[in-house]
């Protein structure tokens, strides 16, 4: 899923020569790029990135070492849809002692032979939260055809937070450059990340670039990278992983640092490291040393069920009973599960901590396992990055059997991670041997069926009929707690209407309590449909629910893989009684489409006698990945999917 290389220090792997290189010249537009009115390699681009330049350096400045960051980009507006690219936000990073700083902030809108500039009083500073500012501004008189220009230098004290280049955005870019020199006591891991390659890749050293007084000399690394009609990263689809695992960029991560008296401080840590650090961090290893506290305030029986399955169960209930989740992430804030308990509020730290404590503090073999959700990133498995990690859960050992755990969903069964968590991997942190790598395979048996019997009153010509609907897995989290979310049955009732197709009514409804489970629902309903029997000829499409109305995947292309979290099962069975007087005159074609791998499949079937019409539809998706190359085919299975749904016809002919 990541594509990830190490680019070797002063190591040359590809130099290209690009043809839409230009000077680094602020405030000259040429006639071409003003008369220009589509991009030709993406034609239905709204805006295009004609030029754009990054330069990284170190420099002293008022006696401290800061890096200087150098920006300068200019933008084509093409049509009334890109006008979302004159709005600029430049974030800027501080804490209590430091801030980074923008100066020479310079912004022009080209019109033909005009230009107007954004003024100093047009640019505002917005504080985001206590560890971040914004500077925004917006440029004035933009228009069909426009080139948007802009330039500043940000000076930054965080030598450790040299972030390194994002080539691709949401709309293409012609020319894309990033220029840096380093400092040799400064050592830099780095990492090209998604599928484009660089066209260039230069690497070079320089004697003597970098003083400070009173100390010698340092040579610097110098480094180029550039990119060539770079496509956009299209986000319009759900299905799908965090942008960061898969946009084109390169990654810098501060390895060591030598100081001019020879001293080396490691920043890249090992595994080792880590864990000795973690086991005695007062928000990670110290609370998880708190059993007794939670052997004196919970009920004895809790902890003492001879069952060990049946024990670890209840424990999970009690805490997510216990807990609501304040809806805060994060392992690295303030957590404190004794507070937490107190007031039976927390984080998600806080929660799963307590929930390991009391695992353990029944006999349970419980770890820590820290993650990263869906929408943050894959982790990376190298070498130790903590704030690749934003979240933790339970990963629990009984009789040979594995469950992950993670209490902050009150709807989440056991041995169920909620789909936020469903991200591949994470490291769990045995604090009495060494942490290690654990896959997070979701389960399998996700299904939702309906099944509905039809039969049809010929004095009254309506239809009458009874449906079954039953969901297991994560679809039954979802029925349940949607069905949670109404205050009364009847809200619900119509909103199962609203979701049905026609002029459907409910006339009862009942929940078969003996099939309902953590992970599985059974809802019974009896209903009408008014006026279908009019006239000799009578129409209509079977799917009175429809699991995909629409085609989820609509790109023309897709560079990233399709990720469903978990594999789904969609089954649909109408048996229809031929009403009196009537025959059937034409059924829906019946047809089967797949991947080449059996990786999604759909089968529609339809059969007839002169009493009974039975109509099966089913949708496996039986992977929860499907790789990038194979979203063309995708893509064409979803659009029968859709079809079938949408489009079937059966006809009746009165006789």
């Amino acid at each position: 899923m990541r594509i990830r290389y190490t680019l070797s220090f002063l190591f040359i792997l590809s130099i290209n020569l690009i043809q839409s290189q230009q000077p680094d010249t602020f405030g000259e537009v040429s006639t071409e790029e003003l008369e220009m009115t589509t991009y030709s390699k993406d034609t239905t681009a709204s805006a295009v990135v004609l030029y754009e330049r990054g330069d990284n350096y170190f420099k002293v400045i008022d006696d401290r070492i800061r890096i200087v960051k150098e920006y300068h980009i200019k933008i084509k507006i093409l049509n009334e849809r890109g006008f979302d690219q004159a709005d600029i936000s430049i974030p800027l990073r501080k804490t209590e002692k430091n801030n980074e700083k923008l100066e020479e902030l310079k912004a022009i809108t080209h019109n033909g032979n005009n230009r107007f500039q954004v003024l100093s009083k047009d640019i505002y500073t917005k504080d985001v939260h206590e560890f971040r500012t914004e500077r925004t501004f917006a440029f004035p008189n933009v228009k069909k055809g426009s080139v948007l220009e802009y330039k500043y230098k940000l000076i930054s004290p965080y030598i450790y937070n040299f972030k390194g280049w994002t080539f691709q955005s949401d709309i293409p870019k012609i020319y894309s450059e990033f220029n840096a020199k380093i400092p040799g006591n400064y050592v830099y891991n780095r990492a090209m990340i998604g599928e484009l390659k660089l066209d260039v890749n230069e690497a070079d050293v320089k004697n003597n670039c970098f003083h400070i007084e009173g100390y010698r000399s340092a040579s610097c690394e110098v480094l180029k990278y550039a990119m060539n009609d770079i496509p956009a990263f299209e986000i319009a689809e759900e299905f799908m992983l965090a942008p960061s695992n898969y946009i084109s960029r390169i990654d810098f991560e501060l390895s060591e640092f030598t100081d001019f008296s020879g001293f080396t401080n490691q920043y890249t840590k090992t595994w080792k490291d880590v864990d000795k650090e973690f086991k005695s961090d007062k928000d990670i290893g110290r609370q998880l040393t708190k059993k007794g506290f939670f052997e004196k305030h919970v009920p004895e029986t809790l902890l003492n069920e001879p069952n060990e399955l049946k024990r670890a169960k209840n424990i999970y209930a009690f805490v997510q009973k216990h807990y609501t989740w304040n809806e805060e992430y994060g392992i690295y804030g303030k957590a404190r599960v004794k507070d937490a308990f107190d007031i039976g509020r927390g984080n998600v730290s806080e929660i799963n901590l307590s929930l390991i404590n009391l695992l353990n503090a029944a006999d349970l073999k419980a770890n820590l396992m820290l993650i990263s959700t869906r929408k943050s990133g894959l982790p990376k498995m190298s070498h130790p990055v903590m704030s690749d990690f934003n979240y933790c859960i339970a990963k629990l050992d009984i009789d040979g059997e594995t469950y992950l755990l993670d209490a902050t969903n009150k709807y989440m069964a056991f041995g169920m991670l909620p789909y936020r968590a469903l991200n591949y991997y994470g490291r769990v942190m045995d604090f009495k041997k060494d942490s290690y790598w654990y896959e997070i395979t979701p389960k399998n048996n996700n299904k939702h069926q309906v099944r509905i019997q039809l039969n049809f009153d010929v004095e009254s010509k309506k239809a009458i009929g009874k449906f079954a609907i039953s969901n297991t897995g994560y679809n039954a989290l979802i029925t349940r707690k949607e069905i949670d979310s109404y205050r009364h049955e009847e809200d619900y009732l119509k909103y199962i209407e609203k979701a049905v197709s026609g002029d459907f009514m409910i006339t009862s409804y009942e929940r078969q309590e003996e099939l309902q489970s953590d992970t599985s629902t059974s809802e019974r309903l009896e209903f009408e449909i008014p006026n279908i029997l009019n006239g000799d000829m009578v129409y209509f499409n079977p799917f009175l629910v429809r699991f995909f109305s629409e085609n989820p995947f609509l790109l023309e292309k897709r560079t990233y893989p399709v990720d469903f979290g978990y594999t789904r099962i969609y089954k649909y069975l109408m048996v229809i009684s031929v009403p009196d007087g009537y025959a059937v005159h034409e059924l829906p074609e019946s047809k089967t489409v797949k991947l080449d791998n059996g990786l999604v499949e759909m089968k529609f079937q339809t059969q007839a006698n002169e009493k009974h019409i039975s109509i099966l539809f089913n949708l496996s998706l039986n992977s929860t990945h499907i790789a990038a190359e194979e979203y063309k085919n995708l893509k064409t299975v979803f659009r029968h999917v859709t079809d079938v749904q949408n489009n079937s016809l059966l006809i009746l002919k009165k006789i």
